[in-house]
């Protein structure tokens, strides 16, 4: 019962401490390094200053019990006791002497504690040990001892000694009288001290990680602000130049390319639902005249049945290519690139420009060997588009020419035309979708749906092809396709 209850108080602290805010957890980590150091330091300080003092005490005692023996196993215990008269202490050690009967027969301060009293005080802190006694005592040799009173501590120690088959007993007392209160007040002292420290370090963590994560908190509260429908809003960015700005500046841009993904995917939608709703609307149209009158009237069946069907196929066509583009931007639209002969395929496509545009003037005027790394499908697709362009926009009779030429690294091929030509305004946007030059298709009386362009564009770029635009209203567009070689 009692392991269940522990490992549930272990699992409830571990859950409360991993889930805690991360000012809290800042706070939390930055007060538990406060108060090491404030124990390290605190610590190393009283233990120094104990030292020092133990350390003085220790040697003066132990100076004066090696002098004495050494004296003493020379010298007769009268003469030594003469010489202890003299000046063979140091200063603050008190020296008795007790016979085998634990006589004293000499003692250098009558008015000093016991022995007796000593001895007791050891016995009692060897049966009742205090954790600081333990730590002094085994800190101390061996032949000497620490004991404590309640008003000084005394160091003791002795040394046995045989003179004319007599043995004698020399003991070697120095008191720590001042020092021991001053001690006690430097540790209550630095003990108070260190929960103030520990106090005020709790408090100014969580005041300055509060404050080092109030960007941090910005930023939440503008995400938990936006929603799809707008997405205007931005984080204001404070020049700290920090993680937190650089956060902050992603963010921003990461909202400003969603904006724009979100945009293009409402202009997308919208402009797909015109275009189908045109031929929709025809179709509607025609399906109704043929219920009303195409039943009497072979004429108006037949011509109904033919308007229907070219719409069907433009709005097949347009599904194929949003179908397309689709795919492309979830990028699933698969290439099988493989090694083509670029010249074969520049061949085949201007005999089939040939064939279907025999109102103007095809040629091929240059075409080099080469070999490119592609899908031949969707080049072959990419090429039609730009030739299908050249054939809307430009007048019958005019001149549309095909090149290719081989280059160290490239492949260029080059599509020209005498067509209209597109204003320099509008150069930039004629690949974006559904995009269409209206002067172009008002003058020419065609149109297309404004996606081939796109497609030509995205097919480009999956194949590391550089389109370069060249054109000028009534004199004609070139377009410039650069393409890497297969090495």
């Amino acid at each position: 019962m009692l392991s269940k209850l522990k490992n549930y108080l272990d699992l409830y602290i571990h859950t409360r401490i991993k889930y805690l805010p991360i000012s809290l957890k800042l706070a939390f980590i930055y007060s538990i390094m406060l108060c090491l150091i404030l124990f390290i330091t605190l610590s190393s300080t009283l233990i120094g200053i104990h030292y020092v003092l133990y350390h003085e005490a220790e040697v003066s005692i132990t100076l004066s019990a090696n002098y004495i023996e050494k004296k003493a196993n020379n010298e007769d215990v009268s003469n030594l006791l003469q010489d202890v008269k003299s000046s063979a202490l140091m200063p603050g050690v008190v020296m008795r002497v007790t016979d085998s009967n634990d006589n004293i027969i000499y003692d250098s301060l009558p008015m000093y504690i016991s022995i007796n009293q000593v001895h007791d005080t050891l016995v009692h802190q060897q049966q009742d040990p205090d954790w600081g006694d333990y730590i002094r005592n085994a800190l101390l040799p061996a032949d000497l001892k620490f004991v404590n009173f309640k008003h000084f501590w005394i160091f003791y120690t002795h040394r046995t000694i045989t003179k004319n088959n007599e043995t004698y007993t020399l003991h070697f007392l120095r008191t720590i009288t001042a020092e021991k209160a001053f001690l006690e007040e430097l540790s209550k002292t630095i003990f108070y001290a260190g929960l103030v420290g520990i106090s005020i370090s709790i408090v100014c963590g969580f005041l300055l990680s509060r404050r080092l994560l109030k960007p941090l908190r910005d930023i939440t509260s503008t995400v938990k602000n936006i929603e799809i429908q707008d997405l205007n809003q931005r984080i204001k960015v404070q020049p700290t130049h920090d993680e937190l700005e650089e956060l902050a500046n992603t963010f921003n841009l990461m909202l400003e390319r969603l904006q724009k993904g979100f945009e293009q995917q409402r202009q997308f939608v919208s402009d797909a639902s015109h275009e189908l709703r045109t031929p929709a609307t025809v179709i509607c149209g025609y399906s109704d005249m043929l219920a009303r009158w195409g039943k009497d009237d072979p004429q108006t069946a037949d011509e109904c049945i033919t308007a229907i069907h070219a719409e069907a196929i433009n709005m097949q066509r347009l599904i194929e290519k949003l179908l397309f583009l689709a795919r492309a931007d979830q990028k699933r639209q698969v290439l099988h690139k493989e090694n083509i002969n670029l010249r074969l395929l520049i061949n085949d496509i201007t005999k089939d420009t040939q064939l279907i545009a025999p109102q103007h003037t095809v040629i091929c005027k240059q075409n080099d060997d080469g070999y490119i790394l592609a899908d031949e499908l969707v080049i072959r697709q990419m090429l039609r588009i730009f030739l299908e362009n050249s054939i809307k926009y430009t007048p019958d009779g005019g001149k549309i020419t095909i090149s290719s030429e081989n280059k160290v690294k490239h492949m260029i091929v080059k599509i020209s035309d005498t067509g209209i030509g597109i204003a320099k305004d509008k150069q930039d946007k004629i690949f974006e979708r559904f995009y269409r030059v209206d002067s172009a298709r008002t003058r020419n009386g065609v149109g297309g749906t404004g996606l081939g362009l796109s497609i030509a564009k995205w097919i480009a770029d999956a194949h590391d092809i550089e389109i370069r635009l060249s054109s000028k209203l009534n004199k004609g567009t070139t377009i410039i396709l650069i393409i890497p070689k297969d090495n």
